[in-house]
């Protein structure tokens, strides 16, 4: 199943509701690096696709592995921002990543 709004998706999942965690740049989808990748980030990727708080952060490939360009890597939300664009990054840097670190969410369903 996938949950998309606008840049940030969910892909892989047994619901719409979770899934590897995946943003649009320039019309290409990619990943997320699982490095720093926690419960505050989970919050911020359910909030911005419109479902409740999130249940649980994954990494480590859990819901499969992605394609394409791994976007970022430590991203370091506090958990209240309304789109994950606004949290910093701790290091831009993604060399140290595979698709084998993709992260994942799980979000409240309503």
């Amino acid at each position: 199943m996938i949950s998309c709004l606008g840049t940030v998706r969910l892909v892989g999942g047994s619901s719409v509701f979770e899934g590897r965690v995946e943003i649009n740049r320039g019309g290409a989808w990619g990943t997320i690096c699982d490095d720093n990748w926690g419960i505050e980030e989970a919050q911020v990727v359910c909030r911005e696709i419109g479902h409740g708080g999130a249940v649980a952060a994954f990494g480590s490939a859990h819901f499969g592995q992605g394609s394409g360009t791994i976007w970022l890597n430590n991203v370091d939300c506090a958990g209240n921002e309304d789109s994950l664009s606004t949290c910093p990054l701790l290091s831009d840097v993604t060399n140290t990543c595979t698709h084998a670190d993709d992260a994942g969410v799980q979000c409240r369903g309503w």
